[in-house]
């Protein structure tokens, strides 16, 4: 109130919380943090700390500071006084924006730690200019809106860049066959962001975008193609399901995204499906291909019926499985004809069985 007096508003106010050493205070950190919690729930300002400070006269400083840095912002630290070239402080600031939202799809934890990145990156340049894009995924080779060097749909599609993707394919659209766009820019794309997943040097949040760029690009097209008639061959159908009894569909939903992007129709059945419903459809449609996810091990049962039930009742039919409680030796006493531990070896097997 005082400071509104002299028209500082509250935004512009930074108050020092006073982080005071455990060492002769065990007491020190709990009430350092309740003050930064006070100052930003009650009073509602900005906070800065010395946040070593917490860990003189201790061995191994580096592993306390980190600790204590991250409960401090986790508390509603504004800005730490910390020494930007220990690793120790670093990556518990790349983790804490990770795990709070505050670093969209991961992008900057994933440049500063992914295997293409060289550890010796300059930390500061790495916090002014961490978001720039996804880390391991060059434009490739691609057409450009003018036909010559410049941002091409494959390779906005290999940033995640789903926005990009649109516009790029609205523009090619009109002089470019949609088949053309989608055999020459979509699945090339698509392919290298595929191999990198697989090397370890592209990761799940970039693999997710790459993916929901290509739905944003294949909508145009498809709009295209509807009102020219033109029609895009699909590989085959594939249903998808978790089992009887598991709620969990995160890994099934992934590999639905990435199997569409591949240009298989994909008839998903959801969460908690029953033997019988899967039969069903199967043999409605004269399935192929089914792809079976489980994420608890109560669940795998339900699986392995399932599986039974398919071999009895639909034997042309291949079951892939999927699933964090899985692996090759569950796979093959259940019965499944394949085991895919992550989402692209799904659509290399479907690609091959379809082939």
């Amino acid at each position: 109130a005082e400071a509104a007096k002299y028209g500082i508003k509250k935004k512009d106010i930074v108050i020092d919380a006073l982080a005071m050493t455990v060492s002769s205070d065990p007491e020190g950190a709990k009430v350092t943090l309740e003050t930064l919690r006070r100052l930003r729930d009650e009073i509602g300002v900005n906070t800065v700390l010395g946040v070593s400070n917490i860990s003189f006269g201790l061995p191994n400083r580096p592993v306390i500071n980190a600790a204590f840095y991250t409960m401090a912002m986790m508390n509603g630290l504004s800005a730490g006084i910390i020494n930007p070239a220990s690793e120790d402080m670093m990556r518990a600031w790349y983790a804490y924006h990770a795990l709070m939202g505050l670093d969209e799809n991961c992008s900057r934890y994933i440049n500063r730690y992914s295997a293409v990145r060289a550890e010796s990156v300059n930390t500061i340049s790495e916090v002014k200019n961490g978001s720039e894009g996804m880390a391991g995924a060059g434009v490739g080779d691609g057409v450009s809106l003018s036909g010559k060097t410049g941002t091409t749909l494959a390779g906005v599609i290999e940033k995640g860049l789903k926005e990009d993707a649109h516009c790029i394919t609205e523009q090619l659209v009109q002089a470019k066959a949609p088949l053309d766009i989608i055999n020459e820019e979509l699945i090339p794309a698509l392919n290298r962001v595929g191999d990198g997943f697989e090397k370890g040097t592209v990761f799940l949040p970039q693999l997710l975008m790459s993916a929901e760029a290509a739905k944003s690009a294949f909508a145009v097209l498809k709009e295209k193609m509807d009102k020219s008639g033109e029609v895009q061959e699909k590989k085959g159908t594939v249903v998808i399901a978790t089992v009887k009894g598991d709620i969990h569909d995160i890994g099934k939903n992934i590999v639905k995204v990435l199997l569409e992007n591949y240009s298989f129709d994909v008839i998903d059945l959801g969460k908690d499906v029953p033997p019988e419903k899967i039969i069903d459809i199967v043999m409605e449609k004269n399935v192929r291909l089914v792809g079976l996810s489980a994420l608890m091990t109560t669940t795998v049962v339900s699986m392995e019926e399932t599986i039974r039930l398919l071999r009895e009742k639909a034997p042309q039919c291949k079951v892939m499985v999927g699933g964090a409680v899985l692996n090759q030796e569950y796979a093959d006493m259940i019965g499944a004809d394949f085991y895919g531990k992550d989402a692209m070896q799904s659509v290399h097997y479907a690609q091959e069985l379809f082939s």
